[in-house]
């Protein structure tokens, strides 16, 4: 995109011989001493707008600009009243916006160009400049002719045509949209034909779906939203400024690019921000509103494929985080990125996180989720449940169902953990801070650290409030905090097969808790989870989350 951008500041030396040709005459002509004759207009070439396109007159030029990129010059030129020095400042706006990388250049109004630096010609030779009397009887033909009401019928109709053409393009990507669906649900129906498909094929096709669904407002909405996640990625850079001063970042999946600003506004020197999703155009466009272009630059792609502009970078920021800290296995491409990317002593940010587990007990939940299906107005549904306890489930778990306090099964520092290390079985033990008539199952969730250095640590078992009493920026997705959009994962146990028992309190269990992709490559995650509390009350049960 950037070359691109930079190829519409067409100095004569760049132009096509044959145009090049004629402005070798003119500097001939130059030295006969004819230096104030003007050159005539068809001795220039009339280079568009937006691109370095060469275009044989105003009016194609104008016509295209006004189609492809719904810039009317003419029509500006009208509704904010410019006279020829306005006229010279809008054009030479235009153009050194479109060469900073901004294809939708604010004009809506006189200020946005009134700087007299804009009288200054980016473009040697603008025909365009030259040529605004043209531009002036371009605007006297487009005025309508006859009585205000005829001129009203006139202005009523061509919009009555654009919203046709826009209803026709609605209609053709809904019914896209549709297809889209029905296929799916096709492919859905046909389980044994999708399971013959090749492993590769299935997840190449998953991997297309993840990326899709974050191309769409309202995931990004909901995480910019998420004050807890947001805020503590901003109060980190903007309280330590000094760490990002005159650095080079790299934003692994950077979405909208907030993540990228921060760094920016914090002083970094360059920002790379890649993401894979069609999200990069909005992330594009949002830089370049702010301002920020020349510092920011943005990459599409995923970032074990792309090639970027530089050999290391000082600093890797994401967010990374999915429910129960690895569903959606973007770790493993921050992971990546830190060995191929990160120079020595680099800082990942964030740079430590803790995943915890805690006995769940709610049997008003379990009411409403499982037993609900024994009777539905009168009738049975036990079909219902059918492999309803195979689902890990995302919620928001009240503090009154945590049964004591949680455990950490697995630390992850983010400076060395390898992926090898995110497939796992660990151990864990709690102990019931209160009497439970029934153990329902087990609740997950994690904390998030940003710690100052590559040498930074965590202590073992330390939770984020406490980590924020002592200064540092941290959070916590659990339910003794403020809720996020990650919420908690509740896995429910399945007492089809064994009688629950009440457990005391002060009573230990212990267990041990797996992670595992649901197949090599896949985004999916199982998780597994053995526990014993005494020779009646055991067992060992898998969930997926997907």
């Amino acid at each position: 995109m950037a070359s691109s951008m930079q190829s519409t500041d067409l100095p004569v030396r760049d132009l096509p011989a044959d145009v090049r040709s004629v402005s070798d005459d003119s500097d001939s002509s130059n030295e006969e001493g004819w230096e104030d004759v003007e050159p005539e207009d068809e001795s220039q070439p009339v280079v568009g707008l937006f691109s370095n396109t060469i275009f044989p007159d105003l009016r194609a030029m104008l016509k295209e600009c006004k189609e492809k990129n719904g810039f009317d010059l003419v029509k500006i030129q009208k509704d904010l009243g410019l006279d020829f020095l306005d006229t010279i400042k809008l054009v030479n706006y235009v153009r050194s916006e479109v060469k900073a990388g901004n294809l939708s250049p604010d004009v809506s109004t006189k200020e946005k160009f009134a700087d007299d630096a804009y009288l200054k010609p980016v473009l040697e030779d603008d025909a365009v400049l030259y040529s605004l009397d043209d531009i002036t009887e371009e605007q006297n033909e487009q005025t309508l002719p006859g009585t205000e009401a005829e001129r009203k019928v006139l202005e009523l109709q061509e919009e009555l045509e654009r919203l046709q053409t826009q209803f026709s393009e609605y209609r053709l990507a809904v019914q896209k949209s549709l297809d889209d669906q029905l296929n799916q649900e096709d492919k859905k129906l046909e389980p044994g034909e999708n399971a013959k498909r090749p492993v590769k094929d299935r997840l190449e096709d998953a991997d297309t779906d993840y990326f899709t669904s974050y191309s769409y407002n309202t995931i990004h909405e909901s995480m910019l939203k998420d004050a807890i996640r947001t805020d503590a990625y901003r109060d980190f850079v903007y309280e330590n400024k000094h760490l990002f001063k005159d650095k080079v970042v790299l934003d692994v999946g950077c979405g909208t690019g907030i993540l990228s600003m921060f760094c920016a506004k914090a002083g970094a020197k360059k920002v790379i921000s890649v993401d894979n999703s069609d999200i990069i155009d909005r992330a594009r466009e949002i830089v370049y509103d702010n301002g920020l272009g020349d510092v920011i630059t943005c990459i599409r792609g995923k970032i074990e494929e792309v090639t970027l502009p530089v050999e290391q970078v000082d600093i890797i920021i994401s967010e990374w985080m999915g429910y129960a800290l690895l569903f959606e296995a973007m770790f493993d491409s921050v992971i990546y990125a830190r060995d191929r990317y990160l120079a020595p002593g680099g800082l990942m940010v964030p740079s430590h996180a803790t995943l915890r587990v805690a006995p769940y007990a709610d049997p008003d939940f379990v009411a409403s989720h499982v037993s609900f299906w024994n009777n539905v107005y009168g009738f049975k549904m036990d079909a219902m449940k059918m492999n309803i306890h195979d689902e890990a489930l995302v919620r928001h778990v009240p503090t009154t169902s945590i049964a004591a306090d949680s455990a950490v099964f697995l630390s992850l520092p983010l400076h060395t953990i390898t992926v090898d290390e995110l497939t796992f079985l660990k151990d864990f033990k709690v102990t019931l801070s209160e009497d439970v008539d029934t153990l329902d199952g087990w609740a997950i969730w994690f904390d998030i650290f940003f710690m100052p250095s590559a040498d930074s640590t965590v202590p073992e078992n330390v939770v984020a409030a406490d980590m924020q009493k002592k200064g540092y920026v941290a959070f916590t997705t659990g339910p003794f905090g403020t809720e996020t959009h990650w919420q908690q994962t509740i896995c429910l146990i399945d007492y089809s097969k064994q009688e629950s028992q009440p457990l005391k309190k002060g009573q230990v269990i212990t267990g041990k808790i797996g992670y595992q992709k649901k197949e090599q490559g896949s985004r999916l995650l199982d998780l597994s989870i053995e526990w014993q509390a005494n020779e009646t009350t055991k067992g060992a049960q898998r969930w997926s989350l997907q």
